[in-house]
């Protein structure tokens, strides 16, 4: 039996990055940047969305809630990451690691279901043009908004009780990592964690490796109806409104793969690498996806140069 003071642990010490504890201070400041950018771009994007009539159209409602996704994906990790490195702030409460570790999961499973729902958005308007309004009807939006957030939060409050059930009986419990995810709280506890474990495996076999799947699918079908058009300008065109979806596609799905493969895996790999790296996955896609849609989109282009210019004639 385990004592009942194993059970409620006060707070937890994220000691950042082992080995690289010296150049904390400078390590932070790359991840202040960063997090500038994700917040001051998204913000933009998001603006321009609400205001701008044009915008209002499905692509843009998934654009919109993928921005807000990757605020709080790089809101949930960084500013306490800089807490850490630049205040000397390691301490977190167990309910603030419950808490940080729920929406780190939560809006990572939340950013891949929004893909899926634009590689589908993209799907319906390349293959099907002509019934794109009458398939993807505001209450189809809608409906498919609330299941990416019921499907999200269903999957991942789980961990939550996971983890309070488990008793950690050290009376300074370090966890080597600048914030809190699941198994790696987990593997502090004193018992046993099979049921983390195998959970951790299923979620996202559940959800992000099903959505992979779906979005190939999806794109097996644009791909095929594109090369079935016989102008090559209409070709161009119609891949063209896919670039910045594949785009960030790739930043989000390929350091994350990597980054799970390298902690399963890369045994050789110094930890410290690990840890820099798992940071890097969840800060810098959140400050590019803007400057990505930004870019490729022309919608969001027109407008975003219209904003700047009517500022600087005022």
């Amino acid at each position: 039996m385990y004592n009942l003071s194993c059970y409620n642990p006060s707070s937890f010490t994220l000691v950042g990055i082992p080995g690289l504890e010296k150049f904390h201070m400078w390590i932070g400041i790359p991840f202040f940047v960063i997090y500038a950018m994700a917040v001051v771009g998204n913000s933009i994007l998001l603006y321009l969305i609400a205001a701008e009539r044009s915008l209002h159209e499905p692509m843009f409602f998934f654009l919109s809630m993928l921005t807000t996704t990757d605020l709080i994906l790089s809101t949930a990790t960084v500013p306490k990451l800089l807490s850490s490195f630049w205040l000397g702030s390691q301490e977190i409460t167990f309910s603030g690691c419950l808490t940080q570790m729920f929406f780190l999961h939560f809006s990572f499973v939340v950013d891949s279901a929004i893909l899926l729902a634009m590689a589908f958005d993209r799907y319906v308007a390349i293959c099907f043009p002509l019934r794109y309004s009458t398939i993807l009807t505001p209450q189809v939006v809608i409906k498919l908004a609330v299941s990416i957030i019921v499907r999200s939060f269903s999957v991942i409050l789980p961990d939550v009780f996971l983890l309070k059930r488990l008793p950690f009986c050290s009376t300074r419990i370090i966890i080597p990592h600048t914030y809190c995810e699941h198994i790696g709280v987990a593997r502090l506890s004193s018992a046993d964690i099979s049921i983390n474990i195998w959970y951790g495996f299923c979620v996202p076999l559940m959800t992000v490796i099903s959505d992979v799947i779906f979005i190939a699918v999806s794109y097996a079908f644009i791909l095929h109806a594109v090369f079935q058009l016989s102008s090559q300008s209409a070709r161009q065109k119609a891949l063209g409104t896919c670039g910045s979806h594949v785009c960030v596609i790739l930043m989000f799905y390929t350091p994350a793969f990597f980054s799970i493969l390298a902690h399963r895996f890369g045994h050789s790999v110094p930890r410290n690498v690990l840890i820099l790296f798992a940071n890097l996955y969840v800060s810098i896609p959140p400050a590019l996806n803007p400057v990505v849609y930004g870019v490729k989109t022309k919608q969001i282009r027109d407008k975003f140069i219209l904003l700047f210019s009517l500022q600087k004639s005022q």
